[in-house]
């Protein structure tokens, strides 16, 4: 069967019973699918042209969702509309509201000083010739001129390099050559090379539920050459980590499409890497990877279905290191995929490479690391003690489960000041016309409408203020960010009472998880807050600390840490002591769950106020609000 989708003037052929978001998916066309093709977001509306006949009736989700105008303009969700066997040609056209805008990805992170001490080395030797006097086999020669000049044990050799050992040592006409450089892995020989050779390359990956970034290293330097990010590609099966570990266990061959999507995106972000800055990609000895407990067991290829059902154990805690046939990494041939270890089931090896970047178990002062995201990982201690927790603070902080929420891309609000008049003052990425709002624009709103007392502190709105912007909506009310004529967009930007009420949720299970661990610790409030990943790097403090997003603190105390979890990656490539610091914090850390504490639901109920139902936790508030209005 025939579809060409429009304006993209791509036609592509598609078996029966596939869906229109398959085919858009092997034209390389990147539609949302928040819900993994399910039919329950509703975000993958296309528009059919020619050719309803075609396809699969309505579902009920389309009938519930979509007008009656738009139903007889042909509109569909792309996920529901299977293709039926007929000689008709589809013609489908994608509006620019369902289509995967390029996202911002946080690339950067904390500075930190390291010793340069890498796992895999290279040495230059000169071994003796054999003669009939001196007839050790290559192998041996090559250990004892190793024992000899560096005074290293070389107990093993790869397959592949003792295969190629005899040759390499000798020129065509079968003399030994001279100098030689060689590779090891710890006390493996993996690689030989002729002459004085010393570059050589190691990638750090952070493998986020969103996005992936990649750090080319010198492992003669330790210096970061490149850095290269993209989407993770398995976004199309769906937004959350949950959809993806489910497809794993659930659809058959779920778990190697998984993997290889994930390898797929691996391998791009390497090759671009090596052809951007002229490195061969057998030049890369070794990768680490960093990502939270579900995206570790699918790239390592681990069976993950018990990490989704009580009570949530992983397959493997500590680190592992495999090679790239095992994985489908393209690096040299007998390099090593160092995968980091996990705390938990829910706390991944992205919080243990957040640790190693921000050190909280080698300093005095009480630190509370929080990594917010869908899953929200939250570490409190110091050197005395380290206690965590994963809090399921939902998608509504990364623009999910909001009615215009966005990844923070292009027509994405960013930044909201509201004024005495209660009228708006946008930032929007990339100065175009609003499509929707973003987290940290999200954090802002709901501050500024707290602030300016158009939401009660319980998240009601204020029907008593005097503004147009705040109407009635069909489920209650919403206060318009944008109207469509201000901008000349396609449609009005509104936060609602519903988005309010996810905020609530979401802000209210870290603010929650937060204050049992405080209490578990038997502390007031910590010392410093350092917050990680890209939500946490790009929000406003104030705005933070406005809605009782966490406990309060002195806005000095509240740091950025950045991609932590990927500055980890590279402290742990770069450094074997930190590669074993990593194996021992899983241990270092008391892990509770939040679902069965005692108190964790009531602090749930009470953190769902702005900021908090308790205001004696926030002394200090009608100070925040006084930084607020000198910003």
């Amino acid at each position: 069967m025939k579809i060409k989708f429009e304006p993209d003037g791509k036609t592509i052929k598609i078996e029966e019973g596939k869906t229109i978001l398959d085919a858009a998916d092997k034209a390389g066309i990147d539609i949302k699918s928040d819900c993994g093709g399910k039919g329950t977001c509703g975000k993958c509306i296309i528009k059919i042209e020619e050719g309803m006949d075609s396809l699969s009736p309505l579902i009920s989700e389309e009938k519930e969702d979509l007008c009656t105008e738009e139903i007889e303009e042909g509109y569909r969700y792309a996920c529901a509309a299977k293709i039926k066997n007929t000689k008709t040609e589809i013609k489908a056209s994608i509006p620019s509201k369902s289509r995967r805008d390029k996202q911002v990805i946080l690339e950067e992170g904390l500075e930190v000083d390291v010793e340069l001490n890498p796992t895999i080395t290279k040495y230059q030797v000169k071994p003796d010739k054999p003669s009939l006097e001196d007839d050790l086999s290559d192998f041996e020669r090559l250990k004892k001129i190793i024992k000899k000049e560096y005074n290293i044990e070389t107990n093993h050799i790869s397959i592949n390099t003792l295969r190629k050992l005899p040759k390499k040592l000798r020129n065509d006409l079968g003399r030994f050559k001279t100098k030689f450089t060689i590779t090891l892995n710890k006390d493996k020989i993996i690689k030989i090379e002729d002459g004085h050779q010393e570059e050589y390359y190691g990638v750090a990956f952070d493998i986020g539920t969103t996005t992936v970034v990649a750090y080319l290293i010198d492992m003669m330097t330790g210096d970061i050459i490149d850095t290269a990010s993209e989407m993770n590609p398995q976004i199309k099966y769906g937004e959350d980590v949950m959809t993806r570990v489910t497809i794993t266990f659930n659809e058959k061959n779920g778990m190697q499409k998984m993997q290889e999507a994930i390898i797929d995106g691996v391998n791009r972000l390497i090759s671009k890497l090596c052809k951007d800055n002229n490195i061969k990609q057998e030049e890369i000895l070794e990768i680490t990877v960093v990502g939270n407990t579900g995206m570790h067991h699918i790239f390592a290829g681990i069976h993950s279905e018990f990490i989704s059902k009580s009570p949530y154990v992983q397959g493997l805690r500590d680190s592992v290191n495999l090679t790239p046939n095992e994985t489908g990494v393209n690096i040299y041939e007998d390099g090593n995929i160092h995968v980091m270890p996990t705390v938990s089931g829910w706390m991944g090896a992205d919080t243990i490479g957040c640790l190693l970047t921000t050190t909280p178990h080698k300093q005095d002062p009480i630190q509370l690391m929080i990594d917010v995201g869908t899953n929200g990982e939250i570490v409190l201690g110091n050197k005395e003690r380290l206690i965590g927790a994963s809090c399921a603070a939902g998608p509504a902080l990364e623009g999910a489960s909001i009615k215009y929420g966005m990844r923070a891309a292009p027509g994405a609000i960013q930044y909201i000041e509201i004024n005495k008049e209660l009228e708006p003052k946008l930032d929007i990425i990339g100065n175009k016309p609003p499509k929707g709002i973003c987290g940290s624009g999200i954090i802002d709103a709901v501050a500024e409408l707290v602030s300016t007392g158009v939401i009660n502190r319980d998240g009601t709105f204020n029907k008593n203020v005097d503004t147009d912007r705040l109407r009635p909506n069909e489920s209650g009310m919403e206060y318009v960010l944008a109207y469509k004529s201000e901008y000349n967009s396609d449609h009005d930007v509104t936060i609602t009472n519903q988005d309010i009420r996810e905020v609530q949720l979401a802000k209210g299970a870290i603010c929650a998880g937060a204050h049992v661990l405080m209490d578990e610790l038997g502390i007031k409030k910590p010392d410093e807050i350092m917050l990680a990943g890209a939500f946490g790097n790009y929000i406003d403090k104030i705005s933070a600390l406005t809605i009782g997003l966490f406990p309060e603190v002195d806005i000095d105390d509240i740091k950025m840490a950045g991609n932590a979890a990927g500055v980890g990656a590279r402290l742990a490539l770069i450094d074997q002591e930190k590669r074993q610091e990593a194996r021992e914090l899983p241990n270092l850390i008391k892990y509770y769950r939040l679902a069965t504490h005692k108190d964790f639901e009531m602090e749930f109920a009470r953190g769902q106020y702005f900021p908090h139902m308790d205001m004696t936790k926030y002394p200090n508030y009608e100070k925040i609000q006084e930084l607020r209005t000198c910003r």
